[in-house]
């Protein structure tokens, strides 16, 4: 279909088959935003509020599934949202998206490595973190060097063991709210209805932690990057889309709804959010209310798999895409290269050199690299949403304009076009007001406003250099090619 079509012209393998991208999506939206920052969700923003966001958020992710389940099911590709940038809006746009999804998940697999220190420093205090820093990087550049059937498998597992153990949770939850496990019954609805429940701190705190609630669901979007290595994603791809907002609803709604009912919002354990100390995970509090004496340790190992399933998926994310780069020339050809059993192995040891920066734990605070990590990868987050918002929206427009049947798409959103644009607004009120209290202050840090928004004009400097250099030009609808068999 195009030149960036490296599932089927460019020597990548289509191994991963259908449950490897139902649970690649599955596991990119369960993770330690739900195991661990969603207690400090519920204490800044109260019951109400917390429950919320993550409804609200979850509905924005959902439309830009059916979005990206479109685009990816009629043209399955490597690049994924950075080709359909490219192609439906501007040269220049896609060729900011590759890059900024390719530097967003090489930071992710260092904050997920850096977090792998935390999570093991509660077992292992005295053993230095860089240690098994190394040791978890060398694990899942293994997992990803010989073939992608191999990573494919691996989310599988780590998935499914995310999967039980949230149904474990909601059940757990569910028996102590109606008194089965134990006579020490929970305060219920009286949680809402405490202090200033069920919004604490009102629409400026719902503001307040829709980042981190957005955070938490990235990763759902590698569905579109593994489209590329699919067997049959014209069916696969759909099959797992459709289940997003099934997932949202039980795994998120529900957690945040048992958690709210059995702790106060009061807690102060809720608000520490703090991943070397997995005893104050909401998850691991109700476990022992349940007066399931190991939850902490059981925690500890999930919060684990959850970490390294996310490094994984962002090794295999970033190789991906810089591959893709590397194949149109907007990147070392060298990138290009794949093995025998179709790895870009060039491309990922590139990206596991950028991983390397945990490293840079042995000279700093871990906790301070850590978030300032975060903060950077959660932003590009963002901007590649927009971008597969941006591009669906153009994308159907010419398709339509072009005189194509959409009834021969073999995936349509039913949401066009208030799902996209609703995605687009709510994805840029989020990343603009996540610190707009900096500027309510009467001495602005601007340190802390530089850390928090440096991603957007980072983004708009390579997109424009770009445009300005290569003298790129909007796509206009006229001027977009669909084959003949989608005509009317």
């Amino acid at each position: 279909m195009s030149e960036t079509d490296a599932g089927s012209r460019s020597g990548l393998k289509r191994e991963l088959k259908s449950r490897h991208v139902t649970m690649i999506a599955i596991g990119g939206s369960i993770g330690t935003g739900l195991f661990v920052a969603s207690g400090a969700t519920i204490a800044e923003a109260g019951p109400g509020s917390a429950l919320l966001a993550y409804s609200v958020i979850g509905l924005m992710v959902y439309f830009l599934m059916t979005s990206l389940g479109e685009l990816a099911a009629y043209e399955p590709v490597a690049g994924s949202f950075s080709t359909y940038g490219r192609r439906y809006v501007d040269e220049a746009f896609g060729f900011a998206l590759g890059w900024n999804y390719c530097y967003n998940w090489a930071v992710t697999v260092a904050v997920d490595l850096v977090a792998a220190q935390l999570v093991m420093g509660w077992w292992f205090p005295d053993v230095p973190g860089t240690l098994w820093s190394a040791l978890f990087l060398g694990f899942i550049f293994l997992l990803n060097f010989f073939s992608v059937k191999g990573f494919g498998e691996t989310e599988y597992w780590f998935a499914l063991l995310k999967v039980l153990t949230v149904v474990f949770f909601i059940a757990t939850g569910c028996a102590m709210i109606f008194g089965i496990l134990t006579d020490d019954i929970p305060a219920g609805f009286a949680n809402w209805t405490t202090g200033d429940a069920p919004f604490v701190g009102g629409f400026p705190a719902l503001i307040g932690v829709a980042m981190v609630v957005g955070f938490s669901f990235q990763g759902t979007e590698l569905i579109g990057i593994a489209a590329g290595e699919t067997q049959n994603p014209e069916k696969a791809i759909p099959q797992a889309v459709r289940q997003v907002f099934w997932r949202i609803l039980l795994f998120y709604v529900l957690s945040i709804f048992v958690i709210s009912l059995i702790i106060p919002y009061t807690d102060p354990r809720l608000l520490k959010n703090d991943i070397a100390d997995v005893a104050v995970s909401p998850f691991t509090l109700v476990f022992e209310h349940a007066g399931l004496l190991s939850a902490a340790a059981l925690m500890n190992a999930v919060i684990l798999t959850s970490v390294l399933s996310a490094g994984n998926s962002g090794l295999y994310a970033a190789t991906r895409m810089l591959y893709v780069l590397a194949l149109r020339g907007d990147a070392p050809k060298c990138f290009a290269r794949l093995s025998n059993s179709g790895v870009p192995r060039y491309a990922l040891v590139a990206t596991t050199a950028v991983a390397g920066l945990c490293f840079l734990t042995s000279l700093f605070d871990n906790r301070d690299v850590y978030l300032w990590l975060l903060n950077t990868s959660g932003m590009c987050g963002f901007i590649a949403w927009l971008g597969i918002a941006v591009s669906h929206y153009r994308f159907r427009r010419g398709y339509v304009l072009k005189g194509c049947d959409l009834s021969k798409l073999p995936y349509r959103s039913g949401f066009f076009p208030w799902g996209p644009i609703f995605a687009f607004v709510l994805c840029m009120t989020i990343m603009l007001g996540q610190n707009y209290k900096a500027f309510l202050e009467d001495t602005i840090d601007w340190s802390s406003v530089a850390a928090t928004y440096i991603g957007i004009p980072l983004f708009l400097a390579v997109w424009l250099g770009y445009k300005l250099v290569k003298k790129t030009k909007f796509v206009r609808y006229e001027d977009m090619e669909f084959p003949a068999k989608y005509r009317a």
